[in-house]
């Protein structure tokens, strides 16, 4: 075996989750490594949409605009009903101004990959394929890692953190010994990337039928459409457990040509029960069934080792939510880890980590299970609202601005907020109006997100620029003032009258007051960036 290799943190999967995870890692300077089992990324197409949160939260690395260049922000939804009729649907055109991304992205996992890992491997972070992770154990301030490579060969890696992003099947969650509860849904769900003649580009398509449902949405690559339908009952049903079944033996994953029972005549053929017009399918890139089960790690933690992405949660695609919460369960959690690794935070600030993501997964759990089961189910009671009430209510639903709004920041992960977290306070006198501590930081005409895009925490200060006085903000920040950048701002943010907020690395407020009296936030700052003792030193000399 190698000689042992230490680290800060070892990253255990190198999908989604753990690319974004590497990508802040980098950003803070931590000692890390990312491992991945498979010798190649995701080359099909898995999930399909990017959330505005998550592109916001991606920006600052740079990859953002590459993402929406190859995506399509598709804003219009066909919902096709028995008898020929077609309901037209806006869904994100609504004109939210406090974010750059006022859409939903459609774009394939793999691109979604391909260009967040070609970032990191312009910045010097490569993943390294064909590595697994075969044994950890918690040795007092590090956890002992096991490394094998393809050709047998092993290393052995000490690292003060590891954070499994390894899937529903996660290595790490299994010797961490946590908990992964939760159940299976009965019907079985067919999958392709493939072309489809006869069908509107430029929107995605809902065909609500009495059997079942079929769903068409654009892609773009590796085909134009992906296509997901549930399977009639009394057709014969070969899906296999996914990833999310213990003990099962992955996705089954099969492509054009290989020995498979989902083939195009057999899509076809459903597409024909569904569909009133003819649409002809052809040219598949990749085709699968599956089904989907609603599972959640009993913790996010357990001692020195993490969880993060589809190993922490598992659940019906319904609403777009899987990637973008693993996605930003990663960015929560790479800025603590490698601040606490700088001895520049407490390592009370890692517990943080599941009080703040442990409830946003739950709640991702519930709406996609209720969504699940009121599009799938047989119920005469709900196959009526799924197939005549609610494509009646939805148009008089959605003219209501208010009602598309807080739909679309619930769906869009723009509502999420952290009031409740122990690193979020309010100081004195905060303003009535705006976002509150714990809550994301809109962004604004002027760019607001860009300005405060640089790692550390940033420190606004609003109102009139002579009221705040240059000494007492450096005697507040002396010593942090690597981690802190101060920007005066003027009147031109979110709030009303002279106000000062601390917003954290991942984009959400920490802390706010109003008035320049900035004793609260040294309270504050003391207890989460506390001075080492030779910051405290050289601070009082």
């Amino acid at each position: 075996m190698a000689a042992s290799e230490s680290l800060d943190v070892l990253v255990v999967g190198g999908g989604p989750t753990g690319l974004a995870l590497a990508a802040q890692l980098h950003a803070y300077g931590a000692r890390f490594r990312i491992v991945d089992r498979n010798l190649d990324r995701a080359r099909e197409s898995r999930a399909l949409a990017i959330q505005p949160r998550t592109l916001e939260a991606l920006a600052p690395f740079g990859v953002t605009d590459t993402l929406v260049a190859r995506g399509n922000p598709a804003v219009q939804l066909r919902m096709h009903l028995p008898g020929r009729r077609t309901v037209r649907l806006p869904l994100f055109d609504i004109g939210i101004a406090d974010t750059p991304y006022p859409f939903l992205l459609f774009l394939s996992q793999a691109e979604t990959e391909s260009v967040v890992g070609s970032r990191l491997a312009e910045d010097g972070t490569a993943v390294e394929r064909g590595t697994e992770l075969v044994e950890l154990t918690a040795e007092g301030g590090h956890v002992a890692c096991r490394l094998r490579q393809r050709d047998g060969t092993e290393e052995s890696v000490r690292a003060r953190y590891v954070v499994g992003c390894d899937g529903a099947r996660s290595t790490v969650r299994d010797q961490a010994g946590i908990g992964f509860d939760g159940y299976s849904y009965p019907q079985t769900f067919l999958l392709a990337d493939l072309e489809v003649d006869g069908l509107e580009r430029g929107a995605a398509h809902a065909y609500m039928t009495e059997t079942g449902m079929l769903f068409f949405f654009p892609l773009g690559s590796p085909a134009s459409w992906r296509m997901l339908a549930m399977r009639p009952s009394g057709t014969p049903d070969t899906g296999t457990p996914d990833a999310g079944t213990p003990g099962a033996k992955g996705p089954d994953v099969r492509r054009p040509g290989a020995e498979n029972p989902v083939d195009i005549g057999q899509l076809q053929s459903i597409v024909d029960r569904y569909v009133s017009d003819r649409l002809l399918l052809r040219d598949p890139v990749w085709m699968t069934d599956f089904r989907i089960h609603n599972r959640g790690a009993k913790n996010y933690r357990s001692d020195r080792v993490f969880l993060a992405g589809d190993a922490a949660h598992i659940h019906s695609p319904a609403g777009a939510q899987g990637m973008n919460t693993g996605i930003q369960d990663a960015l929560n959690l790479g800025w603590k880890l490698a601040l606490v690794c700088r001895d520049a935070a407490p390592a009370a600030l890692l517990d943080t980590y599941e009080s703040e993501r442990a409830p946003v997964g739950r709640n991702v759990l519930r709406f996609t299970d209720r969504a699940f089961i009121i599009a799938t189910s047989r119920r005469p009671l709900l196959r009526l609202a799924r197939t005549h009430l609610a494509p009646r209510l939805a148009p008089l639903v959605l003219r209501l601005p208010a009602l598309r709004a807080a739909a679309f920041r619930t769906l869009s992960q723009l509502a999420i907020n952290y009031r409740r977290s122990p690193a979020t306070a309010e100081g004195p006198h905060p303003p009535r109006r705006g976002p509150r501590a714990g809550d994301r930081l809109p962004d604004t005409p002027g760019g607001l997100h860009a300005t405060t895009a640089a790692p550390g925490y940033h420190l606004l200060l609003c109102g009139p620029h002579d009221v705040w006085d240059t000494r007492r903000i450096e005697a507040a920040t002396r010593g942090r003032d690597h981690l802190i950048h101060v920007h005066t701002l003027g009147t031109k943010v979110p709030w009303r009258g002279i106000t000062h907020c601390l917003v954290r690395p991942d984009g959400y407020i920490a802390y706010r007051a109003g008035g320049t009296d900035l004793t609260g936030l040294v309270g504050y700052l003391e207890r989460w960036l506390p001075l080492s003792a030779a910051a405290a030193r050289t601070t009082r000399a």
